[in-house]
């Protein structure tokens, strides 16, 4: 085996703290001596041993001398766990690859510096594109400290959302609704608009198994949420935020009493500005939002640069209707050439059905 594979490995390993690790990275290492695997780790769970230190605590033999597979930079400050680096010089490894840069402001460099100041032979940028990939979300978070926003729909190939009826179950088969799922386990919150919750009432959780759910999150300008509402019934048990601008307080301890957290936050036309939800989001915390939201909601994040990636899940039928919901409604572009362009866009067939995920690569009226 080579480097390659090494890292490989270590982002195999890294990729099993998926859900548990916010607003962590997800990492993973592993330990190599004399060409043979002496020590594994991931990073589990937020607040926990990081993948370096798990590595150690697992080796099999002496890691004096040893190389280290790494995805990440090694921290080197303390936070809840002590600084990696000094885990690796205190271990006697000689070599240390990575995968990506760190790009927390704590850590940017000054680890790998460290290293080399004292000996160690150090390698950056193995396998860095899959490093880098596997931590958009705390990239964007550490820098901006503003949620990761994955915006995604299920639509028919003629792009509805629902029959002209307003029904929607399903319009995708059972294995991409299986995926969705195992993003709600990813992601830290899931974001809707009170229309959903009249329209559906939905519950909004991870019905994977041993998965985490998401911490609810319903745009409510006016509190209309019903009190009798599944997300209010359940909110006791599973994290819920009402987000609005209602200014009647005894309405909102009604929802208080339930178990809701409720954000008064400012308006931005006639609606909770998502800007500002984002920014106390954020202070929060959290550090991702699967934003499932109507046509309204979903442009109203676009027209304000709030998304990252759109996911598009694509079924092989047609609703027709000129009166049925699209994924994206509100105002709209006026011309082609203001439209929220999409790269780098991949296509996974799920079923029957067709999963589209692109990244934004910018904004159509931020700052105007």
């Amino acid at each position: 085996m080579n480097d390659t594979d090494y890292m490989n490995l270590a982002l195999e390993l890294a990729r099993r703290g998926m859900g548990w690790t916010s607003p962590n990275p997800m990492v993973g290492a592993v330990l190599v001596k004399d060409g043979e695997i002496i020590g594994q780790g991931w990073h589990t769970r937020y607040g926990e041993l990081h993948a370096e230190r798990e590595a150690l605590k697992n080796c099999t033999g002496s890691p004096a001398g040893a190389t280290l597979y790494v995805t990440l930079e090694p921290c080197c400050h303390q936070g809840r766990q002590p600084p990696c680096t000094q885990a690796i010089l205190d271990a006697g490894i000689t070599r240390v690859v990575v995968g990506s840069d760190d790009p927390n402001p704590l850590v940017a460099g000054k680890g790998l510096e460290l290293l080399r100041e004292h000996g160690i032979q150090v390698e950056t940028g193995v396998c860095k594109q899959a490093c880098d990939a596997l931590n958009q979300v705390f990239f964007h978070f550490i820098t901006t400290r503003r949620p990761y926003v994955v915006l995604k729909y299920a639509m028919t190939m003629d792009g509805k959302i629902a029959t002209r009826t307003g029904a929607s179950k399903w319009v995708t088969g059972e294995t991409a609704r299986k995926r969705v799922h195992e993003d709600r386990h990813r992601y830290r919150a899931i974001l809707a608009g009170v229309g959903t919750v009249l329209a559906d009432d939905p519950l909004l959780t991870c019905r994977m198994e041993g998965g985490r759910n998401p911490i609810r999150v319903i745009c409510d300008t006016h509190l209309r949420t019903p009190l009798t509402s599944q997300i209010v019934r359940t909110a006791k048990a599973v994290p819920t935020i009402l987000a609005t601008a209602c200014p009647d307080e005894a309405l909102r301890a009604l929802y208080e009493a339930a178990g809701c957290q409720v954000w008064v936050l400012p308006q931005r036309g006639g609606h909770v500005d998502l800007a500002a939800l984002m920014d106390q989001l954020g202070a929060e915390n959290i550090d991702s939002v699967l934003l499932e939201g109507g046509g309204t909601l979903n442009w109203s994040a676009l027209e304000q640069g709030l998304v990252q990636k759109v996911q598009a899940y694509i079924a092989p039928k047609l609703f027709g209707g000129g009166a049925a919901k699209s994924p994206v409604e509100g105002l709209g572009v006026e011309t082609p050439d203001q439209a929220v362009r999409l790269i780098n866009t991949t296509i996974t067939p799920l079923g029957d059905d067709f999963l589209l995920e692109s990244e934004v690569e910018h904004h159509v009226y931020r700052d105007r």
